[in-house]
């Protein structure tokens, strides 16, 4: 689903993605603008699991682009825990987009602070588990080890910071109501294993 955010919902959709998150600062009127757009939702699909783009159209985010010095578009702006870390002006081939990328998202993880929920010990006994639940529900668990883990780091990530393993494909936000349904096993997992061969972040699979 794509993400349009703007001066309301502009804080509450960064701060509460779960994942770092790419905002595209585009105007409807802006001819790179139009050339930018494939190349990032092709190299959001790539990046599926690791970042969410979403996109500011700059006639409806006054407040926000003042607020970031957004005087120039298209602007690329990378935000983590909802401030900004990197980004780029202008158009960039999707190699020098993915480069940027791979370095920012590297330099990400370099400043975060090791945690528990890089304990082997607890990702493979929250393994163990997934299998057992995979079993009784006729699906499998990921047979890339390290694509479970990369999730499993996700979810702890997340139990860290919401005090639950929300699926780190999923956003965050802020109804616990709503929010319950995406702890993992998430309530949709069953069904898009069924429909699409693998739920959304491919912790399960057929």
């Amino acid at each position: 689903m794509e993400i349009i955010l703007n001066d309301n919902n502009f804080d509450q959709e960064i701060n509460g993605a779960a994942l770092p998150v790419v905002v595209d600062f585009f105007a409807t009127w802006c001819e790179p603008c139009s050339m930018i757009k494939p190349i990032l939702e092709k190299v959001a699909n790539d990046y599926d699991g690791r970042i969410i783009l979403m996109k500011a159209n700059l006639d409806a985010c006054p407040v926000i682009a003042a607020k970031f010095g957004i005087n120039q578009i298209p602007t690329v702006v990378l935000f983590n825990d909802g401030k900004p870390v990197s980004g780029f002006i202008g158009v960039r081939p999707e190699e020098v987009i993915k480069e940027w990328l791979e370095g920012a998202l590297k330099d990400i993880q370099k400043t975060e602070p090791a945690a528990t929920d890089n304990d082997p010990e607890k990702t493979d006994s929250l393994i163990r588990d997934y299998i057992v639940h995979a079993k009784k529900n006729n699906i499998n668990l990921n047979p890339n080890d390290e694509t479970v883990r990369k999730i499993i780091k996700g979810l702890f990530a997340n139990e860290k910071k919401y005090g639950e393993k929300y699926c780190p494909c999923r956003r965050v936000t802020g109804n616990l109501d709503e929010d319950k349904k995406n702890i993992c096993p998430c309530v949709y997992h069953l069904a898009e294993v069924e429909k699409d061969g693998h739920c959304l972040c491919n912790l399960f699979v057929k």
